[in-house]
Parts: structure tokens; sequence; C-alpha cells
């Protein structure tokens, strides 16, 4: 929503609420239409800063995301983590993926166990995975889940495109009509609260607390 006083926006309360639970700061960042946002993120900024070669921008990080898919009347909540292009197009950003890259934890981290084991219990209790190309990602539920496909769809599609990974908590418009605003962040907390030990076996430094470490 837009139009809201500084102290009631989702980017200052989620800011601070992350803050305060993970004891580092958060850089925030966000796309939309004027004031009517429809992605915004939070970069841990430890992580940021110990990158030697992409320090200076938020795209080789893992982030905290929230997001609205009009399309799919779907409020999502969760991680994402991109991947530019390899070879970029000459008429795109010359950005491009780089060695300290998160996008390349993710890859060694989803041939591993401990990611897609919890990748897997985390589908199991309603969250959703989605990687490849921005263009057409690969979507992936608890009945579908399957690592090796899902690394295939990160690691195979085209290196002029942009893509990414995401784990993220769906809700729909209307459960999301019918809960108050209060309630909503501490909805989003829980799942960035569920989604951190996945986060922080894909950052370049991991940084984030887990609950009970």
């Amino acid at each position: 929503m837009g139009h809201l006083d500084p102290g009631e926006r989702i980017t200052r309360i989620l800011k601070a609420r992350l803050t305060e639970a993970h004891g580092v700061p958060m850089i925030c960042d966000r796309w939309g239409r004027g004031v009517y946002w429809q992605w915004i993120c939070w970069v841990p900024e430890p992580n940021k800063k110990a990158k030697p070669l992409s320090s200076g921008y938020n795209f080789g990080s893992a982030k905290f995301f929230v997001a609205l898919e009009r399309d799919e009347g779907i409020f999502q909540s969760g991680m994402q983590i991109e991947r530019a292009p390899v070879k970029p197009a000459k008429d795109d950003w010359p950005t491009r993926l780089e060695k300290d890259w998160d996008w390349n934890v993710l890859l060694r981290a989803l041939r591993g166990k401990e990611l897609p084991r919890i990748l897997a219990r985390l589908l199991r209790e309603g969250f959703q995975v989605r990687a490849g190309a921005f263009s057409s990602l690969l979507d992936f539920n608890r009945r579908s889940w399957d690592p090796r496909a899902c690394y295939r769809a990160a690691q195979g599609f085209p290196a002029d495109e942009w893509g990414g990974f995401q784990l993220f908590w769906p809700m729909t418009e209307k459960e999301v009509k019918a809960t108050p605003g209060p309630e909503i962040i501490d909805a989003v907390m829980a799942v960035f609260d569920e989604v951190a030990p996945a986060m922080n076996l894909c950052m370049y430094s991991p940084c984030l607390r887990q609950r009970g470490k």
C-alpha cells in the first residue's frame, strides 16, 4: 500500500524486526510502480560487504523478500537469490555473474545433503520453490520436489538471461484481506525465521541467527 506514514511502512517495520532478530544491519530495496510496491527485499549487510568483487550492489546477495504476484493473486514471503547473465546481451545491463555471488553457493548447496533436506521439510509444510530463468521459472511443491531437477533448472537456463531461486510461503488474496496488518507482519517474520537456515547455507558469508543457536 502507498501513502503510509514512515512508522506504518512494511519496509521499516520488517527491517527493524529483522535487524533485531539477527543482530546485523539489513539493506532494504524494492521494486514497484510509484508508491505502490510489488517486490521488497532485505539484504543482510555483512554478507554483502564480505564480497571482494560484488559488494557494491545487491544482486549478488541472498535476501529476504515479500512480493505481490498480481496475476496469481498471491502474496509471497521468503528468500530469493538472483543470477545475472553470464554473457549479457548488448542491450542488457552490464551486470554479470561473478565468482563471489551467492548464486554459486546455492548451486553447490543444492548438490549437497543439508539444503535439499531443509527444502524437502519446508515443502512438506506448505512452502514452495521456484528456480530457473525469470521468464520461465520452474515450480516445486511437496509432491513435485526433486533436488536434481531443481539443480538442473537453476544451473541450465540460458547464459544471457536473468534468473533466480525463490523459497517462499504463499498467501492467497482472500487470506491476506482477512488478516489484520500486525498479524501479517508476524506471519512474514515467522516465514523469515523458517527460511533462515536455508539462507545461511546459500551465503558467501553466513551471518544469520537461527532458532536455538
